[in-house]
């Protein structure tokens, strides 16, 4: 077992501004790295077991180790994308109960721009346009907020170029406004390309293969391959429906959710299993 990176021990959560917390959605706007608030009011771990009523994630326990690869499976509706937004502080959600430990650091409740600079990455389903933003700018200012000081454009380009050709990514790309126009490959593989030059420690993927077709999906796990072979103390948490994505990046541990619970975890086979038979069978 490889030294915990990501340790979530009892963690519940509801959404925003309702009493015990209903239903909500994690394609709200933002950024990975972008402003943000983690907490809200609730407190984790605070006196007695909340009712479950409106809670979207139920009790999860979960550690990743550094250089894992961990997938999240589940139905629609199971809590997987409300989990990931959670992990990044998406201020949507609110923890009511458990803890969030990064590499030994308790960040329940920090604001989601001091995750981004300790190491997490989020990648999300549905990424945001800004017009009037290239990829390039955008990379500058998310580099320059990762490590703490000003990125030169110089650096960013010469790095950008060298991750493109990795990455089998047209260098005019850079050009183009952040995500404006992008065909649903595009902009997952933009995703994967701030994840390159970010360098965090861990990645959550949020369902990344989402609306891609075959080949689009190739690309997108070669992509994620590419980054672990140069940083392979990477952790990596893939949400996902579909174990086609899993046949390139082949994961560590597999945990099926199903209504806001971890209720199996295994390794590659249980993917395998969960595409030949369905979620049915662990429904209550």
């Amino acid at each position: 077992m490889t030294a915990p990176l990501l340790e979530i021990e009892g963690l519940r959560v509801a959404a925003e501004g309702t009493a015990q917390g209903g239903p909500g959605s994690a394609g709200g706007p933002g950024s990975a790295g972008g402003p943000g608030s983690a907490g809200g009011p609730g407190s984790a771990g605070g006196p007695g077991a909340p009712g479950e009523s409106g809670q979207i994630v139920r009790g999860i326990d979960l550690v990743v180790g550094a250089g894992e690869v961990h997938a999240l499976m589940g139905p629609n509706g199971a809590g997987k994308s409300t989990l990931a937004a959670t992990l990044m502080g998406h201020p949507t959600y609110r923890v009511v109960a458990g803890s969030i430990r990064f590499k030994g650091e308790d960040i329940t409740h920090w604001a989601t721009d001091a995750r981004a600079k300790a190491g997490l990455f989020l990648a999300f389903q549905y990424p945001e346009t800004i017009d009037g933003v290239s990829v390039v700018q955008f990379l500058r200012q998310a580099m320059s907020a990762r490590r703490g000081q000003d990125v030169s454009a110089l650096e960013v380009r010469l790095a950008m170029t060298e991750w493109m050709e990795r990455l089998g990514m047209d260098p005019s790309f850079g050009e183009r406004y952040l995500n404006q126009g992008f065909s649903g490959g595009e902009k997952k593989r933009n995703e994967i390309l701030q994840m390159a030059m970010l360098e965090p420690e861990l990645a959550v993927l949020d369902e990344t293969d989402s609306g891609l077709d075959i080949d689009a999906l190739g690309v997108v796990g070669r992509g994620v391959h590419t980054v672990r072979e140069l940083h392979p103390t990477l952790g990596v948490l893939v949400v996902t429906h579909y174990q086609r994505l899993l046949e390139t990046l082949v994961p560590d541990r597999v945990h099926l959710l199903v209504d806001g619970r971890i209720v199996e975890s295994g390794g590659p086979e249980l993917a395998n299993k969960i595409e030949r038979n369905g979620y049915e069978s662990w429904r209550r």
